[in-house]
Parts: C-alpha cells; structure tokens; sequence
C-alpha cells in the first residue's frame, strides 16, 4: 500500500492541465451498452475508477480497447445483463449500467452499490423512477433484479439526484413514447451525456435545466464524443495555488462549470483570471473566512468542500461551511485538526476558526476528496512533514497528482509502505 508525503512552504507556481472528468467518463461508459455500433471516447482518464468499470462492462461481454486517452466500446456481441457484487461494491458509478441495460435489453441484475464511506446515498430515487418507466424490481440477496419494457412517463424526481437523472436518461432514451423528468440535477455532466447520446440518434432536450425531455427512439447507433474537462480536478489545483500563497494558471479548465466556487475563492481573497478555457488562480495577501454552503449545481459541488475546509483552515477569521448533500462528510475535519486546524462540527456545519499555520502530521485519508483536502493542507504546512495513508482513494479521481504538483514545485512523492 502506497502512502505520501508532503513538505510544505513551497507556493505552486507554474501551469498544469485538466485531465477528463471521471464523472462524466463513467455515465458515458456505461451509456455505450445502449449502442448498437462501437462507441469510442476520447480524452478519458487513466483513473482507478475507469479501470473498476471497464472490468464491469468486460465481465458483461463489451469489448473495450484502452489505448492512450482514447477507449473504444463495443456491445454489439453477446451481453450479459449482469453486474456482480464484486465488482460494483468496488465503485458507486457502477450501479450506471442498470438504466442501460433495461433500455437496450428490457432485464438486469445489478448488485447494490459500494464506494466512498460519505453517506448512505440511497438508490430508491434510481428505482422509483424506473418503475414508473414500466420495470419491474425486486431485491433479492444484495441485487436489484429488473425486467419490463421501458415506456415513456412524467417522473418526478424528490431530489436532484445525478446519478439517477442519468440513469433514467439512459432508459428514456429507447423508451415507447416521450419522457418528462423533472426536478433533474443540472450538473455539466449531464449535458454531456445528454450530448453524446443525442450524437447516437436520441432525441433528448433541457439537459442542464431542471426538466429534460426524451422522445425514445427503437435504435441507438455508434459515435465519437470527447470527455468534458473535470471541474472538480480543476478546482483542487486553484484550490492548492491559493493555498500555498502561489501562481498557477489551470488549462482545459470551463469556469461556467464553477460558477459559486470561483465567486468564494474570490471572496475569500484569491486573484482570478479567466482566459477562454483556463483559468488563473494566486493569492496575493491573506485569505479571508468566508460562508460556504453545498448545493447541487449550479451551488457550491460538495466535491469542493474538503479541499475548502484546508484553505480556510488558515483564514483570517471563522468560516461555517455547511454540506446539505451527503451526511458524514467531514471526516477530513478530525485529520486536519491533528495538524492544527481549529474546526468544531455542529450537525452538517463545520466551524473552522483560522489559525497561524499548520504542521505536518500522519494522517488517514477517508475517502477521494478528503484524500485531496489533505495533500492541500500537507502543502500548506509551515514545519514538518505530512505522511498521508490510504492514498488509494486519492487514485480513484486525480491521475498521478504527486507528479502534478511536483512539476509546479511541490515537495511530494509516493512511498511505499
């Protein structure tokens, strides 16, 4: 098992670019089930997340050929709607493949999902709304088992979810008859599946509002479609800069993808530049506390929270940063206090009164984006080194960061150990 470790003082100076979104990458994978031709993705991430599914939709029967950034899918064999518990407890964005497979094949069996350790983050919202498009599903022994065809219905959905809008996107989209999903999550990662599955023949409208429209269609064929930038990458790299007093301009970065985010970064005192697709980030004097809420975009991403907590760690003042997606997401706060960090938790509210400076410490990443919280606060240290465990996490979503931050001045490297 692999651990880091991190000397701070050093401010990032420098360039650095934005890898595909793995959450995008994932629906996207899991969309091709639906064609009837390959598909082929480009810009896709070399990430632990991708792997997970590409043994998923092996283990079914797709042909998948990896090859630098760019992964051809082919489900025009034999398929096995089939998703084993083995394979999907290893990752949540496995559980994708269930509104596919019931789209193109009417049945599936898919094991109920594992991942991150941050909230329960139920799935009743994916099956209700695939119940009222005409399946039939029960749980036995850990699986959803789903059959029916799929016909076209208004679904009202009770919260904003992601992954279960895409779910029900992918469904629709060979569905009888016309879709209405309302109150769908707005997430550019939506648009982009909604973008490549039209590029396949759906007809799907109101993508990044919250209603979307499918007129199903019988045939969905083959495309080309490039992996939208990670807006969540992107943001933990201006996160760093800032942290660390630095300079670092962020390519294939869309600043329509972080639209609070940016606006707290600046509030908190940091210098942006908006250039095309890149975006500039450095600090020139101290960080202001500021208020943070999450909310499902276009609100502050709860995948930004942790890595904000770092920053403000250090702020001139008290910040109350309040999470309203997923219960039990602070659990970077604890780690963060063993380097000095000031943060009391109040039900979904962290308190964090900004201190003079932290201190290096050994630490247990918890989960993917406390993992990069840490790495930050690791950067931001004064004296000491930072030893961070289970790092494995950090792989699942930044592709080789140590490496990353080393190229804009950063003192961390990968160990053994």
């Amino acid at each position: 098992m692999d651990k880091m470790l991190v000397r701070g003082g050093k401010a990032l100076k420098g360039t650095v670019h934005v890898h595909g979104a793995k959450n995008a990458a994932l629906p996207l994978m899991a969309a091709s089930l639906l064609a009837h031709e390959p598909v082929t993705l480009h810009n896709v991430p070399c990430l632990h997340d991708i792997f997970s599914m590409d043994k998923v939709l092996s283990s079914m029967g797709v042909g998948i050929d990896f090859t630098g950034r760019s992964m051809t899918l082919d489900c025009t064999g034999d398929i096995e709607p089939f998703a084993p518990y083995d394979l999907v407890r290893k990752m949540r964005a496995s559980f994708f493949v269930l509104g596919a497979l019931l789209g193109r094949f009417g049945r599936a069996k898919v094991s109920l999902p594992g991942g991150c350790a941050i909230g329960t983050r139920p799935v009743d919202i994916h099956l209700k709304g695939l119940e009222q498009l005409g399946a039939k599903i029960e749980i036995e022994d850990g699986y959803v088992v789903a059959e029916g065809r799929m016909k076209g219905a208004n679904v009202a959905m009770e919260f904003p979810s992601v992954g279960a809008t895409e779910n029900l996107m992918m469904a629709a989209a060979v569905a009888e008859g016309v879709t209405r999903l309302h109150n769908v999550a707005r997430e550019p990662e939506i648009e982009d599946l909604a973008k490549m599955l039209n590029a396949m023949g759906a007809q799907i409208s109101g993508a990044g509002t919250d209603l979307i429209t499918v007129v199903g269609v019988e045939r969905l064929g083959g495309v080309e479609h490039v992996v939208m930038p990670d807006r969540i990458e992107a943001g933990t790299f201006l996160v760093a800069s800032v942290a660390t007093r630095g300079d670092v301009l962020v390519q294939n970065a869309i600043a329509d993808d972080l639209p609070v985010f940016l606006d707290k970064l600046r509030d908190a005192g940091a210098e942006i530049e908006v250039m095309g697709n890149s975006i500039r980030a450095r600090a020139l004097n101290g960080i202001k506390a500021v208020d943070i809420s999450t909310r499902p975009f276009p609100g502050f991403a709860t995948d930004l929270q942790a890595q904000m907590m770092s920053l403000l760690a250090c702020a001139n003042g008290t910040s109350h940063i309040k999470e309203t997606v997923f219960e039990n997401r602070f659990m970077q706060a604890a780690e963060l206090i063993r380097m000095g960090a000031s943060i009391d938790l109040d039900g979904n509210t962290a308190i964090v009164r900004g201190v003079d400076h932290l201190s290096g410490a050994p630490v247990m990443a918890s989960d993917l984006r406390a993992s990069a919280s840490l790495v930050i606060a690791g950067l931001m240290a004064e004296k000491g080194e930072t030893a961070i465990h289970r790092v494995y996490h950090i792989d699942r979503g930044y592709e080789r960061i140590e490496e990353r931050l080393s190229a804009l001045g950063a003192d961390i490297r990968r160990v053994r150990e």
